[in-house]
């Protein structure tokens, strides 16, 4: 036999027994006395006894009385004698079997525990599908403020069931020993309000994170024969998941507990070791999509996400029908699959999937139907890796190729090089014959004109998903490198090659493209560092370089790269019309450097996410976003947010983390209300209103006085904001003022993403919003010379009359001159047939 235990007495005279060896001898024992204060659960029996008794309180006869009628319930067989001696009040020579007494935490008078010591309980083996777990003894935290026999029922239960078991009295104690052993079971007394309130403790244990799986049963007290019983719902609303109306034999507490271990308690332990599953899908290198049988996407993990470009966020609970297709799938392939897996047999091949950003690529899929619970299929799991084909070099395009057919040639091939996807904001354009008047001689237009068009507003993405893939590239740049092209920390750091062509990035000729060519389609990055370096967007916000260059990542990252018009060589071509308007001395000298740090700011991500499709075509589509933004201007409301969210999202790309909160405020608003300025129907009337409020008064201002004393008073909050949106407005639709190469490839990349959108709309049978962009009977001449008409002349006039740009309107003379040329030769091409 081992020695003997210590006995000792807590300042608030609770009694508990420590083994002196710790060696957990489940024959040790001890003579103990009764203490001076209320003594602690300890029932002494004798050493023979079948049954592992727990410890009990003690206290006279009472205590005796609940020791016989444990023994009696549990059975032990113990002899009377050990009865008579447990009743006592000193008793002389009792023992406590094999029990070690101690208090969770530092919580002595608090919290008690049994350990099973003779009855020796054995892990239980458990299984989940080809799983095969072992579940360790359970543990119950008893709640009960004062120890009564239910309480005792508990505990006595606990040790027949071979449970390990806490008791706490107050609330701070029970959540502090709950955090430190996450008891499977706990039952709070939920009989009496004045101790403590059981709900509000329920509520702060299911406020951790352990509780997830914890099972938490209420006692209540009997309901009176003439009272109605009480609903079950406040507790389950508190988080209790069981109800035990109050009976204090130990078998009824017995065969709760048992109850709540083989059903709950079990079926948690299983969703326990769910989490294991899945930490090995998430670390798994092939893309896993689990689906139920209908269809709807429950899980994808993140080789799947990297794969498909899409968000887990995007794609859970989305049927795999809304989800964009591949069209080089043959037509009965999808008809195929089904037919073999609604039969509960597994399908492999070859299929072809779309990616988010549009590209498609091909895959080795593996489709295994799981069957559930009576013998239906519950789920389809699909594996899938890439293919090892050289189409999944060339994914991020798909190279419309010109065959040299004139009949071809007339219908929807152009002779164009490197277009991609613009959006032009326009639904129906009916051509005018005549070159670019000036402001004097040019009449607005009326209301009834601008009712007669269905104007379209810059594009931006759906925010769930890809509306469409867009269907043709160009040949440019399909050869350039894709390699790694490492970034700059500062702007010191950009290479050579780079940096020679930003030497140029202030006059208006500036090549965009070219930079798009050698920064590997990311231009917004050097260009953005250059800009902003110039007009010292670091030292007004006072951010790093470092944390710049993150944030032009960040916001370049959420450009389409796949949309032909409206990705980041878009943003980076309005960045540098807008820096190239603020460095002209009259808008220099009417706005603040607030103003400026806005302007570039909203420049950048005027287009963030955009969808490649138009706001009209959202709308008719019913897309979320359109909901969201209740139809109106859907795309320029969710790039300003998304660009603050993806702003505010890390510290690392914050650049708005150093600044005041009033200068914040201001330069949010300036931001967001440029941005909004580029929604296209609202175009005539931001037009008119800088027209009437500085063009028309500062032209009085000069015919009458030479004064050059800021006569207009252009300096004004209000007409500052006019300023403001007349440049966003006329830097995001410059194209037809740049030179003739650039202005061509602008105009076959914009045209190519309206196109797309009309091979859309026909497809989904919604309603064509631009019909004069039909790739089979488009005139790209005519269409520019309608835009130009419409919209560009009387706004560069007015903005020319302000700003001072010849260089911008002889381009813009010379451009539309082209446009009338090829029409009137009715090319459809975007060149002169001798330019090919």
């Amino acid at each position: 036999m081992g020695c003997a235990p210590s006995i000792h007495v807590s300042q608030s005279g609770v009694i508990y027994c420590r083994d002196s060896d710790e060696s957990n001898s489940p024959r040790q024992s001890t003579s103990v006395s009764q203490g001076p204060a209320a003594p602690l659960h300890g029932l002494f029996v004798q050493t023979d006894a079948a049954d592992v008794i727990p410890p009990s309180r003690v206290s006279g006869p009472l205590g005796a009385a609940r020791v016989r009628r444990a023994r009696a319930e549990l059975g032990s067989g113990g002899s009377s004698s050990s009865s008579s001696s447990a009743g006592s009040a000193a008793p002389a020579a009792t023992t406590c079997r094999g029990r070690r007494r101690h208090c969770c935490s530092s919580a002595e008078a608090e919290t008690q525990t049994s350990y099973t010591s003779v009855k020796q309980v054995s892990s239980a083996e458990v299984r989940i599908g080809p799983m095969r777990l072992t579940q360790d003894p359970i543990q119950v935290l008893l709640i009960f403020a004062k120890e009564d026999s239910q309480s005792d029922g508990f505990w006595w239960a606990c040790d027949r069931a071979g449970y390990r078991c806490n008791i706490a009295r107050t609330p701070e104690s029970a959540l502090e020993c709950f955090l430190d052993k996450h008891h499977e079971i706990i039952v709070i007394d939920h009989r009496q309000t004045r101790n403590f309130d059981a709900e509000a403790v329920c509520r702060s244990i299911r406020a951790t994170n352990p509780s997830e799986h914890t099972v938490i049963l209420a006692v209540v007290s009997q309901a009176s024969g003439d009272r109605e019983e009480a609903s079950v719902l406040p507790l389950l609303h508190a988080g209790f998941n069981r109800r035990f109306m109050e009976d204090s034999s130990i078998i009824a507490c017995y065969n709760e507990l048992i109850q709540i271990e083989h059903g709950e308690v079990r079926s948690q332990f299983k969703l326990r070791a769910c989490n294991s599953v899945f930490t090995a899908l998430d670390h798994c290198h092939e893309a896993i999509e689990i689906t139920s049988d209908d269809h709807v996407i429950q899980y994808v993990n993140p080789a799947f996400e990297r794969m498909m470009g899409y968000h887990k966020g995007e794609l859970l609970g989305k049927e795999l029908a809304e989800l964009p297709k591949s069209d080089k799938n043959r037509a009965d392939l999808l008809d195929t699959i089904n037919t073999c897996i609604k039969k509960g047999k597994e399908w492999q091949g070859v299929y072809y999937a779309r990616r988010k950003s549009g590209d498609s690529i091909q895959q080795h899929v593996k489709i295994t139907p799981v069957i559930g619970q009576g013998g239906k299929i519950r789920h389809f799991v699909s594996l899938k890796k890439l293919c090892c084909t050289t189409d999944n070099n060339k994914q991020l395009h798909k190279v419309h190729r010109d065959s040299g057919d004139n009949s071809q040639t007339e219908s929807h091939s152009f002779r164009y090089k490197n277009r991609r996807k613009e959006s032009i904001d326009v639904k129906s354009i009916s051509s005018r014959g005549s070159d670019a008047p000036s402001l004097q001689n040019r009449r607005y237009p009326s209301m009834a004109r601008i009712h007669s068009m269905t104007i379209e507003a810059p594009i931006t993405k759906d925010g769930l998903r890809r509306l469409s893939g867009n269907e043709y590239v160009f040949t440019k740049n399909v050869h350039q490198s894709h390699s790694h092209l490492a970034m700059p920390i500062t702007i010191n750091d950009v290479p050579p090659c780079i940096a020679q062509l930003l030497d140029n990035e202030e006059s208006w000729e500036f090549n965009i493209f070219e930079l798009e060519a050698v920064t590997h389609k990311r231009p917004l990055v050097y260009l953005g560092l250059k800009v902003f370096s110039r007009f010292g967007v670091c030292e007004f916000l006072h951010c790093s370089e470092t944390t710049l260059r993150a944030w032009l990542q960040v916001i370049e990252a959420n450009y389409h790269s796949s949309n032909a018009y409206h990705n980041s060589t878009h943003a980076a071509d309005v960045l540098h019309a807008t820096a190239f308007f603020l460095g002209k001395e009259r808008v220099k000298g009417s706005l603040d450097q607030l103003d400026e740090v806005a302007a570039l700011i909203a420049a950048t991500v005027h287009d963030v996410d955009h969808p490649g499709r138009t706001n009209s075509f959202l709308c008719n589509a019913g897309s979320e976003l359109a909901v969201l933004y209740n139809d109106t201007a859907v795309l320029e409301s969710h790039h300003t947010a998304l660009a603050f969210q993806l702003t505010a999202k890390d510290s690392k790309c914050n650049i708005f983390k150093n600044i005041d909160r009033t200068h914040y405020r201001t330069l949010r608003q300036a931001i967001i209300d440029m941005v909004l300025a580029t929604e296209m129907t609202k175009h005539f009337e931001h037009v008119n209103k800088f027209v009437n409020s500085i063009n028309k008064p500062m032209a009085a201002e000069i015919e009458g006085s030479d004064c050059e004393c800021n006569p207009t008073g252009k300096n004004f909050p209000e007409n500052q904001i006019l300023i403001k949106r007349m440049m966003i407005k006329c830097a995001d639709v410059a194209n037809p003022c740049r030179p003739l190469d650039l202005c061509i490839e602008w105009a076959g990349r914009i045209s190519e993403e309206y196109f797309a959108q009309t091979d859309e709309e026909k497809r989904q049978g919604l309603p064509v919003v631009m019909p004069v962009f039909d790739r089979n009977t488009c005139s790209i001449p005519k269409s520019q010379i309608s835009f130009i008409d419409y919209f560009i002349t009387d706004m560069f006039d007015a903005w020319d009359a302000f700003a001072h740009l010849p260089a911008l309107m002889q381009h813009l003379a010379d451009n539309y001159k082209h446009w009338k040329t090829l029409d009137d030769l009715k090319c459809k091409s975007l060149r002169l047939p001798s330019d090919s």
